[in-house]
């Protein structure tokens, strides 16, 4: 089972990337687990027709007993849908769903009765503490990226990131895979990102495109994977998952 935490700031399409990457990875006939570790519980959204999932805390709290089918998801295109979700706004630590979701997560055999291939967990990036920092330090995930525009805000995340993947990898944790850099388009933007990139002593290992697919997919509440399947960008997605997949070398 191969264990993929991918962070970045908030509104960089962090939670696009890792969509389109569950349906291109399904799509390979992997099983595939994509878990939102998000308060907003929009990660999974373009895999389920545009519609928000109940979170794991929301089920919880309106509920009290859970059982898997109340949580797990099975999307359009075959990918195992979970959203962490979030407290009640202006109550309580939002990185508190996360260490929840995994915890009831782990109480039910999730992992034991789906049998992933691939889980990729979506983490919100613009604070690393808490239970935003668990996938990188309780364990859960073998890999970190960092999805990241050349915009200041999203390289100071990055950075912000990096150094928290590099601190925690020192006792054994997930190490730090390197950038996917989701285009902006402006002038130096890709010069930028590449002195990001050797400041933290990381690789850029994907450029993904501006392309309009993007866009219209989510107007369908799809991702462009399954809307336009043999469109450019389409194609990127599956090279990007087959990257991921591929073991890193030494």
């Amino acid at each position: 089972m191969k264990r993929i935490a991918i962070y970045g700031k908030g509104g960089i399409g962090k939670s696009t990337t890792v969509s389109n990457l569950s349906a291109a990875m399904a799509k390979m006939g992997l099983t595939v687990m994509q878990i939102g570790c998000d308060p907003k519980a929009d990660s999974t959204r373009n895999l389920t027709g545009g519609e928000n999932i109940p979170t794991v805390l929301d089920v919880i709290r309106d509920n009290g007993d859970v059982e898997l089918d109340d949580i797990v998801y099975k999307s359009s295109t075959g990918v195992l849908c979970v959203e962490s979700g979030g407290p009640v706004p202006g109550i309580g630590c939002a990185g508190r769903g996360i260490i929840t979701a995994f915890e009831k997560l782990e109480e039910l055999n999730a992992y034991q009765v789906y049998a992933p291939d691939v889980i990729l967990y979506d983490v919100l990036g613009d604070v690393v503490c808490g239970g935003f920092a668990m996938p990188i330090r309780g364990g859960y995930a073998d890999e970190v990226c960092i999805v990241t525009s050349g915009e200041m805000m999203s390289l100071y995340a990055a950075s912000n990131i990096a150094h928290a993947v590099q601190s925690f990898g020192v006792r054994g944790y997930a190490r730090l895979r390197g950038l996917i850099f989701n285009a902006k388009n402006f002038d130096g933007e890709e010069a930028l990102v590449q002195k990001s990139a050797e400041e933290i002593d990381t690789d850029i290992l994907f450029h993904i495109p501006r392309d309009t697919h993007i866009q219209m997919a989510e107007k369908q509440g799809k991702t462009a994977v399954e809307a336009f399947p043999d469109s450019s960008i389409s194609k990127s997605y599956q090279d990007l998952a087959r990257l991921l997949l591929e073991e890193e070398k030494e």
